[in-house]
């Protein structure tokens, strides 16, 4: 065979396993990089939808994750996976009450563009890491006492957090000092379980915070229903949680509403403690003289429960 023919046979060799020197004949170079975009390709039709993530969140029965959940579950970067989530909430697929932290909206609940409170508080406040209750007008609608629906869910904390708006759900944080002392107790959900204050607990936080809930007009209708689910011995032992004037309150406003005897227990606590007056009212003044030595209370405000 001649030279010119055996080098032919050299460079065809070469085109097949690759030249001489090790370096790599472009039509392999060509024929590899292909081979990289089909298998790129194939990853990328196999990578999980937005919409299949949530949906099989949803499947296993859990309504909630968080930025980096969906990043892992997506395979993409932190920018792209914004633009899927948002995507999501504007189809009102998904809400947002929490920077970072997202619900899965079911069909059910589209006209709240949010999940209820109930079923996304106890999640939220586990992944925050935050001490908790249910309490006020949103614990005394879980022990049957309804008559008043709130405007929003109100939750105890032990500092001071900013309220929550999601769609067209409300969420209020309200600090409650000596939060670890006051006896809760867990009400199942659709979603699992909360954390709700016992009626006892209820019933002097409504006195403690009643700017909270509309006055002491409302936390006398409110106890006035409240009152069958107290026990006597249970509200003495809850009154320790909390500045002795709200027991005091307390006390008065159950005998005002014909609940004395649940009051009996109390008013021995407070006689054992009380050595100044307190005023029912605080925001008011002293100026009426009318008093309840029984309760040691200035009677500054008339209080008139609804029937």
């Amino acid at each position: 065979m001649s030279r010119t023919a055996r080098s032919g046979i050299s460079i065809a060799g070469a085109s097949m396993n690759g030249s001489r020197d090790g370096r790599r004949h472009p039509i392999q170079m060509a024929q590899s990089n292909e081979n990289c975009y089909v298998v790129r390709m194939k990853s990328a039709s196999h990578r999980l939808k937005p919409r299949q993530f949530i949906e099989n969140l949803a499947a296993s029965g859990r309504l909630y994750f968080n930025t980096a959940d969906a990043q892992a579950a997506l395979g993409v970067s932190t920018a792209a996976v914004k633009v899927a989530l948002n995507r999501l909430a504007k189809r009102q697929s998904i809400a947002s009450p929490f920077r970072g932290f997202y619900v899965i909206v079911p069909p059910e609940y589209r006209s709240l563009a949010c999940l209820p409170a109930d079923q996304f508080i106890p999640d939220l406040m586990k992944a925050l890491k935050v001490r908790y209750y249910a309490g006020l007008l949103t614990a005394a609608q879980y022990h049957g006492a309804a008559h008043h629906r709130p405007q929003e869910f109100q939750v105890l904390v032990d500092k001071a957090r900013r309220p929550i708006a999601c769609g067209r759900v409300r969420v209020a944080f309200i600090p409650r000092k000596r939060l670890k002392e006051v006896p809760v107790q867990s009400i199942n959900t659709m979603r699992g379980t909360l954390l709700v204050s016992t009626a006892e607990a209820t019933a002097l936080d409504l006195v403690g915070y009643q700017h909270r809930v509309g006055g002491l007009d409302n936390v006398a209708t409110v106890l006035s229903e409240l009152a069958e689910r107290l026990d006597s011995e249970k509200l003495a032992s809850v009154a320790a949680s909390a500045p002795l004037p709200w027991a005091q309150r307390l006390g008065y406003l159950l005998e005002r509403v014909g609940a004395g005897d649940k009051a009996k227990a109390l008013k021995d606590y407070v006689h054992s403690r009380a050595h100044d007056s307190a005023t029912l009212l605080p925001s008011a003044r002293r100026a009426r003289r009318t008093r309840d030595e029984s309760w040691k209370l200035v009677i500054n405000a008339d209080v008139e429960p609804e029937s």
